[in-house]
Order: structure tokens, then sequence, then C-alpha cells
């Protein structure tokens, strides 16, 4: 089937990026495995390819395209190559979009430039240690200083992708009371430098998958954060949060397909190359069928994948519509990584093989960004039921 999402920009786009990989990153993925996280240093590199500025304005030192379609891309030639880029992703997908959304002119002035060439990693940071999906029970909170001068944030978040190398965390916290008819109310957002006293980075957490991605908890002490960091207006965090949770979602999807459509590749390569009783294990017919069924399933994620990406580039995918492709995708993927492991025998357990990375990567894609549950309960109301 030809594909009409990407045009010449994009396949040249593809071609950097993917000698990118084999000369940056294929080369030393091994040893941040090991390692646990993505040197530091890495973001830098991607800062000079450019891939982080790609939606930043140019006045910011961005391309100023208004599109997701590069960093679908990204998402293709990463899983492809069986890699990924640490907690780089956070930055451009769950950063950038609160701030073009919300901060000032002024604010932007202060973080895009550094944002784009990597001086400055973000993070997201909502997830506390008893509050995953329900946000609205969040405890951190942000008081208003006697003069006005500043917010004092306590409390902690856990499960924070990139949280290690983070430099900007935008911080989710309570700066009211919830309401007896909304407890939702009371939310706001801020812009943390991790650099603040008070701040601290506790655990680097040991996942099953995502190696290579920073994940942490983090730990606010009476953290200053001046009012000049306050992101959009205070209370409204969870109607922004809300804002934003269809393009996580696209993301997430977009994502998986890219891993299913891996695994294929993956599983096909080594069923050609593996022989068994005097035969390929792709001579099979139980090889043959399980492969096709897994294309078959892997065409129509990407189909999926591919009307969520022009949808969200057009301003159009709604909240249901981007529950719906997390929870096709994701399941998609799940179900194509399983049986695409189990055509590679005992190898398919050895993390020295792609196959079973991927198989732990893409367990998450069904928690993340609104557990696949909570994306049932979206479509339902959506639904009517």
């Amino acid at each position: 089937m030809r594909r009409t999402v990407f045009n010449e920009d994009h396949e040249a786009f593809r071609e950097t990026l993917r000698a990118f990989i084999e000369t940056e990153v294929v080369p030393v993925y091994d040893e941040w495995f090991e390692a646990g996280q993505a040197p530091r240093d890495f973001y830098y590199k991607l800062g000079e390819l450019g891939v982080f500025g790609i939606r930043v304005p140019e006045e910011y030192g961005g391309a100023g395209i208004d599109s997701h379609k590069f960093e679908a891309v990204m998402y293709e030639e990463t899983a492809r190559a069986g890699v990924n880029f640490g907690g780089s992703g956070v930055h451009v997908l769950l950063g950038l979009p609160y701030i073009q959304m919300l901060a000032t002119d002024e604010q932007k002035k202060r973080y895009l430039p550094k944002f784009v060439t990597g001086e400055e990693m973000w993070a997201l940071a909502m997830t506390e240690p008893g509050t995953g999906s329900d946000l609205a029970g969040m405890k951190t909170t942000a008081k208003l200083s006697e003069d006005g001068t500043h917010y004092v944030l306590n409390g902690a978040k856990t499960f924070i992708t990139g949280g290690v190398h983070a430099d900007k965390v935008i911080v989710c916290a309570r700066t009211s009371a919830p309401t007896a008819e909304d407890r939702r109310f009371g939310i706001s957002l801020f812009a943390v430098d991790t650099k603040a006293e008070g701040y601290s980075v506790g655990r680097k957490l040991d996942k099953l998958g995502l190696k290579t991605s920073d994940t942490a908890e983090l730990a606010f002490v009476d953290v200053k954060v001046p009012v000049e960091d306050l992101l959009g207006e205070e209370n409204k965090g969870f109607y922004y949060l809300g804002q934003n949770l269809p393009s996580e979602r696209w993301g997430i999807a977009f994502g998986a397909y890219a891993q299913a459509a891996a695994a294929v590749r993956f599983a096909k390569q080594y069923v050609q190359d593996r022989t068994v009783f005097g035969k390929t294990v792709a001579s099979f017919q139980n090889t043959k069928f399980e492969l096709a069924a897994c294309q078959a399933e892997v065409d129509a994620a990407e189909a999926v994948a591919d009307r969520a990406l022009e949808a969200l580039d057009q301003g159009e995918l709604t909240p249901a519509e981007a529950a719906s492709a997390k929870l096709f995708c994701t399941e998609v993927a799940h179900r194509v990584i399983d049986r695409c492991l189990q055509l590679h025998g005992g190898y398919g357990f050895m993390n020295e093989y792609p196959i079973a990375r991927l198989y732990a990567d893409n367990r998450v894609n069904r928690i993340y960004g609104g557990t696949n549950e909570v994306m049932k309960m979206i479509i339902a109301k959506d639904m009517g039921l």
C-alpha cells in the first residue's frame, strides 16, 4: 500500500536520521543499555542535528515547521534500528507543547533557544507515588509567598522520564484546594529549574524496559519558583493537561505501530537466516502464516497511526480519536511483538537480540499516557455509553 503521509522533505530527513543513528547510536547503544541512560552530551548532538527545533519558530532558533511528521519519522527510524534516543522524547513530545501553548513572549525568549540546542532539557512531572491516572488526586503543593515574588513548592513525583538529565521540569502542583463541584480545580503548571535549592533527584528507577531512557523520582522541599515561571493561568493546569493529551497519545500510538513494524522486520530477517531440521525457519508454513498475520495487523495499525497524524497536524485530533488510536496500535504491537519473539525461539529471550529489548520496551505503551482501560472509558463516553 502506498503511503501519502510523507513527502520528499520527510524522506530526506529519514536518510539523514538513519545515517546519524548508524554512526552515533548503534555502535554505543549496548553501553547506554548497561548504563541505564543515554549520556548527557548525546542531547547536544541531537540539538546540532536540528531535531529539537523542527516545530520551534525561527525567531527562537528553530525551523518553524508546524507538523509532527518529522517526529513520526524519528519513531520509525529508531524502532527500525532497535534503539531509542534516551529521555529526549519527552523533551519534544511533552515539553514543547506546553511552552508553545502557555509561555508568554518573555518566557519563550528565555526557554526556547536553549531548548533547541539541547542546552536545557525538559521533562514533565505529573505522576505521584499515590497518584497515577487520577491526576486530580495529586498532593504536591505550590503556595504563593507573602511578598508575591515566588511560589514555594513541596511534594514528590515519580516515573518521570528524562528526570535524571532534565534542566527544566514542568511540574504540576496544587495552588488551590479542589472544590466540591470540581476536584480537578486548583492545579497549576510551573517551569522549575532543577538547580534550585530544595530540588532533588531521588532514585533512578530500574525499569523492565526502555533501559536507556532515564526515569527518576523527584522531590521538592521548599523550592522557590519565581512567579515568572508560572505557565499559563493559576488553577487551570488540569485543563491544559487535557489539551495536550491527544498529541501525547498519538505519539504513543505511532511509536507502538513503528515498534510492531520493526518486530516483523527483525523476525523476517531472523527466520530467513536460522536453520532447523536442515531447513530455514522461514520455509515452514507456520512461520509464513504467522508473519503474514503480523504484517496484516501492522498494515492496519499504520493506517490508524497515519490517520491520527494527519488529524493532529490539522488540529482536528479529538481526545476520543487519540484514545482509540493509542488503544488499537498498542494492542496490535503487543500481539505482533510477542508472536515475532516466539519465532526467534530461545534467542528471542536474550537481550542481545533487538526483539527481546523491543518486547520489554513495548510493554509500557499500554500503561503510560493513560492506561488502555482509561482509553476504553474515553471511547465509551464518546459513544454515549
